[in-house]
């Protein structure tokens, strides 16, 4: 029912008030349609204290005063009613214009209230309406002034009286369309209610003045202004009945200062209303009022000097604002990485340090808590750098996590000594969002001694950078070594590419055999590089390249496609000889890639290769900080595919790994199987990790076997799988066959 109301009674009314007005409008002059005029105009009031209890606004007493104008009013229909019906006489003045001229205090009380709140509680905000208010008030004034004001008090045919009433009413309603206008002009959002408050008032606006007009050139009888206040009084309460009422003195993002088309029609057409009325009455030959003309010229002129003043003013607010934005960080508020520029290319003449910081595990921490905390850490982080500089020092967020600090003047020394604090600063917990969050930090400095390019300035600072993040350094500063390597980086990267699509690149198959027969169960894919100049190259030497560039997600991809079909082929041309299953090792920036898990799965289906066969193998750095590591893994292991957890033993962790990560496959290192025939700590650390396995219902597989006495042993301990040269090296084309060597 509640919901009826707030949306359809409004409707209801604005219906039942236009059709009582039709009616009104049939009715012959008398004392039905009198009564019927009362009773429009006291449903009116009443209606305003009914939407007011329907729709419950913020600030009641807007509504209040508009009602209460309305029913001053409508004791004024009905004083005036008795006068003609009852006392058979129609005084001018008389007691009736007393409620009807008290009731325009009424209501300009309600509009003051609704332009205060809607332009910012006596802030002095909102001046450009104000003025634009001003400029259309004054051009309408001077023309009732003219046409009506002027005309009523020159009449001497009437009393004084009768001239100040006359004249009130047009003078009231000047207020009341200043108000109006400020109103409309203010920023705000302009809701239905606020629209219907709008038409209300122009309805009555025109209606008091065509009645001003036609009472000084002949007697009003009724008619169609009749119809302007009833409908006035009707769109009133349409306005306090619509829902939208609530929200009509709410201040919004309009912007008050801005001139779109109607309001630039509306301003120039008072602008010229003061020629325009000189231009008529001279050619009309009436007499031309010069000082309200005058008058009126010179306030309209000097409105125009202070909008202008007020729009120029805005104009070099909103570009300082702009350059403002376009030199900083909107994140941090720290400089940019074109401010950095232009003041690097400033100082860097009269010797510069330039040191860049790039902040480590910070993709972890966005993987993990989410943006949000991650732009907190950031703006942290910047407040922190700008606390430990120099006031000379510029302190620059270049994007992502990565910050400048600029260091004019300053020697090598100085720079050390300020890096130095840098470092030991972000050493120290950031609390963000209820998270103590421990953030690294590798630094590379460069001053332009031998060169004063900001390029190259900027260049040294991004290779010792990236040569301590490479040495997990806390800071380095630039060395002309340091470009060799960056060099020989560059090559490496364009050969690997090359490799990559020209088919340098092949897997080879280490065999993963069951104890004690020796049989192949599985294989573990590994890639090699056949280099046309440098012959093989070991996986040592490019994958780690290819995490720090990011090729490894393409050459990722590229082995586990090729891995599957190879392991498909196998299975259709082997049968029951074919390994079991296929493992593929999968590095840390694979695992936190967008769309790791949905590029495994596809592939699968692509090759024909059940989710069962393939086995990821990750590391236990790769899946310590958790986040979308984790996450992948077990979208992963919902599909069928086995999680293998390798170098087990080795990392920050391991037992508490086992309870977040879905690992169906333990890995033992190569370290704990070494010494593993003699007695000592890697035999009691294989055995208990043969335990854990046994009692979690894991397979273990034991890595690095390269002997039979290591072999027996561990079968002994109780594992059934095992790895290494013992049984197989990797090749590209294993034979699976039970090798002679098996386990006694």
């Amino acid at each position: 029912m509640r919901s009826w109301t707030g949306e359809r009674v409004w409707l209801g009314w604005l219906l039942c008030g236009i059709t009582s007005v039709a009616v009104y409008l049939q009715l012959p002059d008398g004392l039905t349609a009198s009564v019927l005029y009362e009773v429009i105009g006291a449903a009116s009031a009443v209606g305003i204290l009914v939407g007011v209890r329907l729709n419950r606004p913020a600030r009641p007493w807007i509504w209040y005063w508009f009602a209460a104008g309305q029913g001053t009013w409508v004791v004024g229909d009905i004083i005036w009613t008795y006068y003609v019906y009852g006392l058979h006489e129609e005084p001018y003045p008389s007691v009736a214009d007393a409620f009807y001229l008290s009731a325009y205090p009424m209501l300009l009380a309600g509009l003051v209230l609704l332009v205060r709140h809607r332009s910012g509680r006596g802030t002095g905000r909102d001046v450009a309406s104000l003025v634009d208010a001003a400029i259309v008030a004054t051009g309408l004034g001077l023309v009732f002034w003219v046409l009506v004001i002027r005309p009523i008090a020159e009449d001497t045919s009437t009393s004084m009286a009768e001239r100040l009433i006359g004249w009130s009413y047009p003078a009231a309603d000047v207020v009341i369309l200043v108000m109006l206008l400020r109103a409309f002009a203010g920023s705000g959002i302009r809701t239905a209610a606020f629209r219907l408050l709008g038409w209300a008032g122009t309805l009555l606006l025109g209606s008091d003045v065509g009645y001003s007009v036609m009472s000084l050139h002949s007697s009003y009888e009724g008619g169609l202004l009749d119809a302007g206040w009833l409908l006035s009084y009707v769109l009133w309460t349409t306005a306090a009945l619509h829902p939208s009422m609530s929200r009509i003195a709410g201040g919004g993002p309009a912007d008050a200062t801005a001139v779109g088309p109607g309001r630039l029609v509306l301003l120039a057409a008072s602008l010229l209303l003061t020629p325009g009325l000189l231009f008529i009455q001279g050619a009309l030959g009436t007499k031309v009022d010069w000082l309200a003309i005058g008058t009126a010229a010179v306030v309209l002129f000097g409105l125009l000097l202070v909008r202008l003043g007020g729009f120029v003013r805005q104009v070099r607010c909103q570009s300082d604002e702009l350059s403002r934005l376009a030199m900083h960080d909107d994140l941090t508020g720290l400089a940019n990485r074109r401010l950095l520029e232009k003041r690097l290319g400033i100082a860097a003449h009269q010797g510069v340090q330039l040191a860049l910081i790039d902040l480590d595990g910070f993709k972890t921490v966005n993987d993990r808590l989410g943006h949000p905390v991650g732009d907190q850490l950031l703006a942290v982080v910047g407040q922190r750098l700008n606390a430990l500089v120099r006031p000379t020092d510029t302190v620059a967020r270049m994007g992502g996590d990565e910050f400048a600090v600029l260091m004019p003047g300053a020697d090598a020394a100085t720079a050390d000594r300020v890096v130095d604090r840098v470092a030991e600063a972000l050493q120290e917990p950031v609390s963000v969002a209820g998270n103590d969050l421990l953030v690294g930090a590798s630094i590379g400095v460069a001053d332009s001694t031998g060169g004063t390019d900001p390029a190259e300035i900027m260049r040294r600072a991004d290779v010792a950078m990236y040569a301590a993040k490479e040495r997990r350094g806390r800071a380095l500063r630039y060395r002309p070594d340091l470009d060799e390597r960056a060099a020989e980086d560059a090559r490496l990267g364009a050969q690997l590419r090359i490799a990559l699509d020209t088919g340098q690149l092949r897997l080879v198959y280490q065999p993963i055999v069951e104890l004690p027969e020796g049989r192949t169960v599985a294989v573990e894919t590994l890639v090699r590089w056949d280099h046309p100049e440098l012959g093989e190259v070991g996986p040592a030497t490019f994958i780690p390249f290819t995490e720090r560039s990011g090729l490894i997600v393409e050459l990722g991809a590229w082995v586990l496609r090729t891995a599957c079909a190879q392991a498909q082929l196998w299975r259709t041309t082997l049968g029951g000889h074919a390994p079991q299953r296929i493992s593929v090792n999968v590095s840390p920036r694979q695992l936190t890639e967008p769309g790791f898990a949905d590029m495994v799965i596809a592939t699968l289906a692509e090759t024909g290769l059940p989710a069962g066969c393939l086995a990821v193998e990750v590391t236990e750095t790769a899946v310590f900080t958790g986040g979308k590591a984790i996450d992948a893994l077990h979208d992963l292991h919902r599909h069928g595919v086995r999680i293998a957890l390798d170098d087990f033993g080795t990392g920050y962790s391991s037992l508490g790994l086992l309870q977040t990560v879905p690992v169906d496959i333990l890995k033992v290192d190569k370290s704990f199987v070494d010494g593993i025939a003699v007695a000592g700590r890697e035999s009691v650390i294989a055995r208990a990790l043969i335990g854990v396995s046994t009692g979690l219902g894991l397979t273990a597989v034991a890595e690095g076997v390269e002997t039979a006495e290591q072999a027996n042993e561990l079968y002994r301990m109780g594992y059934r799988y095992a790895q290494g040269y013992y049984f197989g090296r990797p090749t590209a084309e294993p034979v699976f066959q039970v090798p002679v060597h098996a386990a006694a």
